[in-house]
């Protein structure tokens, strides 16, 4: 049985949509799914939409988070209530086209145990949007040694590669790459980002930097060697500086330098703030894990997890 993950956040307007469009197009295509939505602790009617759904469409079943606990959380505990032999996680916005799901299970039925979806384009985009994004997926790429400048988080996971995600116990896990990192057989899926039909992206500018921050700290410890290097330039610096007024002072044309001295004053203060931010930030992600907590709480069920499925979370 195919099972299909659905994250879902102030999506009111496309749940029963979404249900429809992806169980007609698998009933079409005689496969046996679950469809599991995940209300991420949305503020509007999402959840009395998906118990709509529920009662529409028997192969549809959801669990509510008591709270926001984000797209990675809603994900995993997506993962961890399936019943099915494997796994596709796509978008409730229908951005991520659902005739794909199909050549997906092709591709698993052929043996494959992740099928990943890569973006043939990226859509509709600012410029600084695109710039930023490439940007972000050029360090994850360097730090997974995998190239995710198309990755996505629609993707299909076989059991083995669910059960093995589901074992690492890190909270701040980034799945787009982890997805790509377990390994197993995988191939591609191209895909054409959809435009939105109803309502708009839950995405702000500030939502997509703190999301970048997380996951490049998360899955690279690249902004701590950047300590480093920035530590080499200014020592390089400061022997150019160094050796430039011992000269003046031996051959006696040394002159009052109050600016100069305020200037590197400065310059080596911001460069020590900066190194004690990043290192303040790792740690501070050391603290989360520490503490141990779930990675979501689930407060309410609908559909046949209510009976026959033992809810995680």
């Amino acid at each position: 049985m195919l099972s299909v993950v659905i994250p879902a956040y102030n999506e009111q307007g496309m749940i029963l949509k979404t249900a429809e469009t992806i169980s007609g197009i698998l009933k079409n295509a005689e496969i046996p799914c679950e469809l599991l939505f995940v209300d991420d602790g949305s503020k509007d009617g999402t959840w009395s939409a998906v118990e709509e759904a529920s009662k529409r469409f028997p192969e549809v079943k959801g669990i509510s988070f008591s709270r926001n606990f984000g797209k990675e959380s809603a994900m995993f505990a997506g993962l961890a209530n399936v019943t099915g032999d494997c796994c596709v996680v796509i978008d409730c916005d229908l951005q991520h086209p659902p005739e794909k799901i199909v050549e997906m299970y092709r591709l698993w039925e052929q043996g494959y145990e992740i099928v990943e979806g890569v973006k043939a384009d990226r859509g509709e985009e600012s410029f600084l949007h695109r710039l930023s994004a490439n940007c972000f997926y050029g360090l994850i790429s360097k730090a997974t040694k995998i190239d995710m400048s198309r990755a996505s988080d629609f993707k299909l996971l076989d059991r083995k590669a669910i059960n093995v995600l589901l074992n690492m116990k890190e909270k701040g896990a980034f799945f787009r790459a982890l997805s790509s990192w377990v390994g197993f057989r995988s191939t591609t899926v191209e895909f054409e980002v959809q435009e939105r039909t109803v309502g708009a992206s839950k995405w702000s500018t500030w939502s997509l930097i703190k999301y970048a921050l997380s996951n490049i700290t998360s899955f690279s410890t690249a902004p701590m060697q950047l300590v480093t290097i920035l530590g080499v330039i200014i020592l390089v610096f400061s022997l150019v500086l160094g050796g430039i007024s011992l000269y003046q002072k031996i051959v006696g044309i040394a002159l009052g330098g109050f600016t100069t001295v305020i200037m590197v004053q400065l310059f080596l203060g911001s460069i020590m703030m900066i190194c004690l931010g990043i290192i303040g930030y790792y740690l501070a992600k050391i603290y989360e894990e520490m503490k141990g907590r779930p990675r979501f709480i689930v407060s309410k069920t609908c559909g046949k997890s209510e009976d026959d499925t033992k809810i995680i979370g």
